[in-house]
Formats: structure tokens, sequence, C-alpha cells
């Protein structure tokens, strides 16, 4: 068990994504295959995909890119083949070969040819072409389709203004129907009933789409109405419409993170983040579910097992400084008769840890080595500082509860009972909707007289469904911090979207805390829910929660509290080797020298830091001004490790302060070698040199 804490909390320094992002390329500095890119996309790609684009630095990135850029259009993603790619380059190059003729730019930058690539080939085609009255015209027609956004049929009407040059596209409004005919600079440009009748005399289908998009509409007194324009701009928007960016901006965020092969991979998921206080060790966790939208299974044939291969990398940041960062590991066999379940209603992966108070961005990016794929979970979350006055934490909502030991730590569950819960907060008739609530701060009074209100309210206008339940809190044994749980048959309430609010009211009905949560009830007989994959913790180790806590603080410059977590973490287990060094490196980074020299003995004789424990003695010697006890230890842990900078800075220092600059300026020199931007290191050899 210990070699597995250890594992745990040495993992704690494992991940650190890169974030931030650098200056745009000029897209004329591009290669000239990325440049065609840029322009083969001109009318599909999203400002955010462009943005990120322009800001890759090397020729791998920007390929691995449009690998992904494509895949996210993909229709068919299971086949070798793109169809939308295809279709999208054959559109492209007819508009070159084709839609360029009789003007100086390439088909595709041309009016017809935008409308080419974005609609394809319309449904027919109308000419106007060697009329007496008319300057030449073109109209396509098209079928708007479900799901596009466009009216079931419309027209693009393209011209040549004033007769003369390429065919562009005509405006209703902002042309207006008397461009359309020779003579129309001698009319009323708001006279739009006559340059209708003249046009429907002239070509009576034309007449039916030169004041409207759609044929045949006519607008009140023949004036063009803006409609027009809010179609055209949904035309132009329409292949943008169902592409989501956040691939292209974790791209940037984490192509330093996430290697190469993963990069084309990124899927979308359902999440849940909750602060949960645990009554059993009276600390703050934060609880999360990540459920991929896609799931990518292998087979082992020699047991018969389908799997998963998860990696889990958590960091917690505030501002640009890491807090808190760890990795796990959750590798997922089942049998073959579940994998029909587990491809219809995925996986839910979840994990907790303990946090101090204060507000920061978390990041989780879960990984799958099968199908290289990878998908990112990033919430802000919070702990408050105890106001001293009752509060609850929750409700959160889940499907059922599940008994576990009360000795066993597991995400979602609180003294004996774990909640299992769907992200989506989707339920159906046949499920229980269990509701978790935890109040802390309970006084005495409160627990003898106060009551916990929870009401379930349907959100429909008419007639919706609600329920109502009163729970004493006397009815749990008197804590400071009491948890609750409770069910309701979803049968119970109609299909809705609900809002369970829960109230704590004292002995005199008085309101101390008013907490709510949303979820749905579906119409639908079953909903399938992700298979919860967790790993337990037994809280018997519970110190390490504490030196995880004690490492926080100490991140965020809070001394005293990460002092007072080490000293709670070092009393429940003097043992942990691991944690007795990190407490002593504390104890020299925060100046408190003697201590951590009584701290240094307990891990003298343990082989495997003996390297430690001559470099913190050291320290700690060096920070007492007593240099020629910290040297003779330095100089033994150079003897085991001969290439840490951090030891050799420290010798040179103290080298320096018994006059001893030969030595200094040899140790110090060969720490520059092994990391040559050392500022303060240089500055010390300028000052040696020049005392020398």
């Amino acid at each position: 068990m210990k070699k597995k804490i250890l594992a745990f909390l040495v993992s704690v320094l494992l991940f650190c994504p890169l974030m931030g992002s650098v200056g745009k390329i000029k897209r004329e500095d591009l290669p000239a295959q990325y440049r065609e890119f840029l322009d083969l996309t001109q009318y599909i790609m999203l400002d955010e995909e462009r943005d990120v684009f322009l800001q890759l630095t090397t020729s791998r990135e920007r390929d691995i890119f449009i690998e992904s850029f494509w895949k996210q259009r993909d229709p068919t993603p299971g086949t070798k083949r793109n169809e939308y790619r295809e279709e999208h380059i054959k559109r492209f190059e007819y508009a070159n070969e084709f839609l360029g003729r009789g003007t100086s730019r390439e088909g595709w930058r041309t009016d017809r040819g935008r409308i080419y690539i974005i609609l394809g080939e319309p449904a027919s085609k109308e000419y106007f072409e060697g009329m007496k009255e008319l300057y030449p015209v073109e109209v396509w027609y098209y079928y708007g389709g479900e799901g596009r956004g466009l009216p079931p049929h419309f027209a693009v009407v393209f011209f040549k203004r004033g007769g003369f040059g390429e065919y562009r596209l005509y405006d209703p409004v902002a042309d207006g129907p008397t461009s359309l005919l020779i003579k129309g600079r001698e009319m009323d440009f708001t006279d739009y009933r006559a340059a209708y009748e003249k046009i429907k005399q002239l070509a009576p289908t034309l007449s039916l789409v030169a004041l409207s998009v759609v044929p045949g509409d006519i607008p009140f007194n023949f004036q063009p109405s803006p409609e027009n324009n809010i179609i055209m701009a949904e035309i132009f928007e329409s292949p943008k419409k169902d592409i989501n960016p956040t691939y292209a901006t974790n791209f940037m965020d984490y192509k330093g993170l996430v290697s190469t092969d993963y990069m084309t991979n990124y899927i979308e998921n359902v999440s849940d983040v909750s602060i949960i206080r645990d009554p059993q060790v009276n600390l703050n966790f934060v609880h999360f579910s990540i459920v991929p939208q896609n799931l990518s299974v292998d087979y082992y044939e020699p047991n018969d097992q389908y799997f998963c291969n998860f990696e889990l990398n958590v960091s917690l940041r505030k501002g640009e400084e890491i807090v808190f960062q760890y990795t796990k590991n959750y590798p997922y066999y089942f049998p073959p008769e579940d994998l029909e379940k587990v491809r219809a209603s995925g996986v839910s992966v979840e994990d907790s840890f303990p946090l101090t108070e204060g507000r920061y961005e978390l990041t989780a990016l879960l990984k799958n080595s099968v199908g290289k794929e990878f998908t990112i979970l990033e919430k802000s979350v919070e702990v408050k500082e105890s106001s001293g006055s009752p509060e609850i934490l929750g409700p959160f909502v889940g499907y059922s509860f599940r008994e576990y030991e009360r000795d066993l730590h597991i995400p979602y569950k609180v003294l004996n009972e774990k909640l299992v819960l769907d992200p989506s907060k989707t339920f159906s008739a046949s499920d229980e909707i269990a509701f978790l609530f935890v109040v802390s701060n309970i006084d005495r009074s409160l627990w003898e007289n106060g009551k916990m209100e929870l009401a379930v309210q349907g959100l429909k206008e008419k007639n919706p469904a609600s329920k109502s339940f009163s729970i004493l809190l006397q009815g749990s044994p008197f804590q400071n911090v009491i948890s609750f749980s409770h069910s309701v048959s979803a049968q119970e309430l109609t299909p809705d979207y609900y809002r369970a609010e829960v109230k704590l009211l004292d002995g005199t009905q008085k309101v101390m805390d008013t907490q709510s949560v949303e979820f749905v009830i579906s119409p639908n007989h079953s909903v399938g829910h992700p298979i919860s994959f967790s790993k337990g913790f037994p809280l018997s180790n519970s110190f390490i929660y504490f030196y995880m806590l004690a490492s926080q603080n100490r991140n965020l410059g809070n001394m005293d509290k990460a002092e007072s977590y080490y000293k709670q973490a070092y009393q429940m287990n003097p043992d942990f080797q691991r944690g007795v060094l990190d407490y002593t490196s504390f104890l020299v980074e925060n100046e408190s020298y003697n201590q951590a020299l009584d701290m240094a003995e307990k891990f003298k004789d343990i082989e495997n830091l003996t390297f430690q424990y001559y470099l913190l003695k050291g320290k700690a010697l060096m920070g007492l001004e007593r240099y020629k006890d910290a040297i003779k230890n330095f100089l033994e842990g150079n003897k085991i490790y001969d290439s840490d900078t951090g030891l050799l800075n420290s010798l040179g220092f103290c080298y320096h302060k018994t006059d001893q600059n030969k030595k200094a300026m040899e140790v110090l020199n060969a720490s520059l070698k092994l990391n040559p931007k050392q500022e303060n290191v240089q500055n010390l050899i300028k000052e040696i040199e020049k005392k020398n």
C-alpha cells in the first residue's frame, strides 16, 4: 500500500499543460501549400480555426491541423474516405476552371465561385442574356433542405452591373430592381413597383426573384425587405454551422502536451464538477466526471475481453501559477457481452482530490490510447472561506445510490453512499432521482430544532408536477458536518425540465441557506447512462490528502496554512518517508532551519533518500550561516549526484562566503554548463570576479 501511495504522490509533478498563444504569422509568409489550403477553405473555415492556423510555427503542426480540420467535417469518420473533403475540392476546382472566365480573378474568388463552393451545383439555372432592355443575368435555384436554416426554395441572382465585367451577386435591397434594367438609371430608384412591372413585362420569371431571394415572395409595397440580407448571411454561414471550434483552440493550447498522434482526434465530452465536503475527514473535495462522446475500444484475444486505456492528467491553476497537478491511469476491461452497452452509453471517468480555499481553473485532460483520442474538461472551481454560518453544499443529483465501505473514499461518495450520476442530468421514468446534499457548520441548537426542505418543481407553464419533502436534522447523529440523501421515483413526475431546491431552516423556520439544481426527465421509457469508472482510496491513508493541501498552500504562498497541514499530515503518519522529505524541504524554504535539521535526521539512513538528506541538511546549515558544515554536506551529496544545479549553486555560494573563490568559480561554472540560463549564478560570478 505504501508503494502505491508513494507512486500516487510522486505523480503529482507529472503534468503541466502549455497555455497561451504566440504571435500570428502573416499569410504571405506561409509556404505555398499552406497559402493554397487557406484559399481552398476560405468560405468554410471558422475565424477561430484561421486564428489558430496562423499561430502554428512548424509544417508538422500545420499538417496535423489540416488533417484535423477535414476530420471535423467528415460525414463518415469510420471510413477511409472523407466525402465532404472530396466534394469541396471538386467544387473548388470547378469554380476555378469554369467560373473565372471573363475576369482577371481566379474563379473561386468570384461571387459565382463563392456561391458554387458553398452550395454546390444548383437544382436549375436560368439565363437572361442578349435581351434588349436587360443587363445579362443568371439565376441559380436551390432547395434549402432541413436543418440548414435556409428557405425550402430560394434563388441566387447574379448580374453584370452596367452590362460589363464579371457576374456580381445581386442584392435586392442595395442594388434594387432598376439595376437590372438597361434604362434603370432613367427611373426613380425607389419606385420598386414600376421596376418590377417593367421586368415582369420583359422576363416574367426574373421578376419573381427581382424583389426577394424567395421566388414569388412579393414584399409589402414592393420594397425589398432586409430579410433578403439575413438569408444571404445564412447562406454564407451555412458551411460553418455544425463545426465546434473547440478542437482548434485546444490544438493551440495543448499542442505541447498532447502528442501529435492524438492531436487530430479531439472529441467532445459531457462533464460534471462538484465541491463536496467529506464529513469523515472534514475536508472539501473536488469531484468530477468526464464522459467522452465517442469511445474507441480494442479486443484482447487471450482473455476474450474488450478494453480502453485512459490516462487522466489534472492541473489546477490560479492565474498563470500551477497550484496542483497529478496523473492517473485507468485501464478498463469488459466482457464481449457488455460491448453494445458500453458503445451505446459510454464510460464516465470519475476522480476527486482535496482543495484548499480559493478560486481556481481546473483542467482535466483525458486520453484514450485506443484510437489515440483525447478530450478536455475546463472549469472554474471555488472553495469559499467558511463564514461560520450553516450552509448547504449541493444538492447533487443522480439516478441511484450504491453502498460502499465507509472507510473508502470514492468520487461522489459521502459516508457509505455513492451518488451514481449522469453528467447530462437527464433521466427517464425507469430511474430513481437521487439527491445528495451536505450541511456544514451545524451547532447543537440547529441540529435539535432545524430541518431540510426539498422541493422538486416542474418548469413547464401548465400543470407542472411537484413534490416536497422535509428531513429533520436530528434524524442523523450530531456532527458539525452532516450529509443527507433522498430519492424520488421518476414515475411520480411527468417528463419536463425540473428544479430541485433545498432549504435549511432553523427552529423558528428562518431560512439559513438555499441551493438548487436543475435536471431533465425525458419522455423516453429509458435513458442509457454511462458506466461509472473510478478508483477508491482508503481513508486510513488520509494523511496523503493533508500533504496535498499543504502542497497547494505552499504553491499559493500561504506558508502558515501550508505549515499547519504539514504538521497534521506528519502527525497522522510520521513514517511516510516522501512526506517527511517534502515537509523538510518546506521548512528550509520557510527558513525554519533548526526544525529542518531535526526533521532531516529522520531520513538520514534511508538509502534512496541519501542525496536529499545531504542537500536539505546542507541548505539548512547554509541558512544558519554555518557555511563550513554546509560545504561538508554538499560535497557528500555531490558524490552521489554531481549534476544538480541547486546543490552546485549552494556549494559555490558557501565557498564564496568562506573566501574559497577559486573553488566557488569552478562549481558555479559547472552549474552554468548544465543550465546557462541562470542569471543569479552569472551575477554571483561577476561579483566574485570583481572582488578578485
